[in-house]
């Protein structure tokens, strides 16, 4: 008998909706928890935003996209607009599902989702965050400097800036 190995599913990507809160906030919850292992901090705002705050980003103007396997919610990314710059966050992927491609594919599935008058992405993340570094710069991300914090450890900011093709007509 002739075995080729586990079939590997592919993540569908698609908007968030309203009944994702749960999910999203369980999921967020557990990618975020080594994160604050790194940092010995467990108030860490992804660990701390509430379901009602969940909820409330996802009734907002706010881009919320969710990854799933079948029926499996395994990650979630937001970007927030302001004119022509989008603020990515909250970027999670469940634990037993990094290293996969899900996180990168939640990246470049939410900078296209944004209007096209965005020509510039921010994030931030730990400075000790290695494999999230990474991710960003082979996405494009160049680390542009220091983003200190009242509460918690300092983060640094990344930037990217595209330039959009202009439209026909314009």
């Amino acid at each position: 008998m002739w075995w080729a190995g586990p079939v590997t599913e592919q993540a569908i990507i698609a908007p968030a909706e309203a009944r994702d809160a749960g999910e999203i906030l369980t999921v967020q919850r557990a990618a975020y928890l080594a994160e604050a292992q790194r940092y010995a901090d467990p108030f860490l705002p992804p660990l701390t935003e509430t379901l009602d705050e969940v909820r409330a980003v996802l009734a907002g103007p706010t881009i919320v996209l969710v990854a799933r396997l079948g029926t499996r919610l395994v990650g979630s990314v937001r970007a927030r607009i302001d004119g022509g710059t989008a603020h990515v966050a909250r970027l999670s992927v469940a634990p037993d599902q990094q290293g996969r491609g899900i996180g990168g594919r939640l990246l470049t599935a939410v900078e296209a989702a944004c209007p096209g008058q965005v020509g510039r992405f921010t994030l931030f993340t730990g400075p000790d965050s290695d494999e999230n570094l990474r991710l960003y710069r082979r996405h494009g991300y160049v680390l542009v400097g220091p983003h200190p914090m009242e509460q918690g450890p300092d983060l640094v900011d990344l930037v990217k800036t595209v330039v959009r093709p202009a439209r026909s007509g314009d």
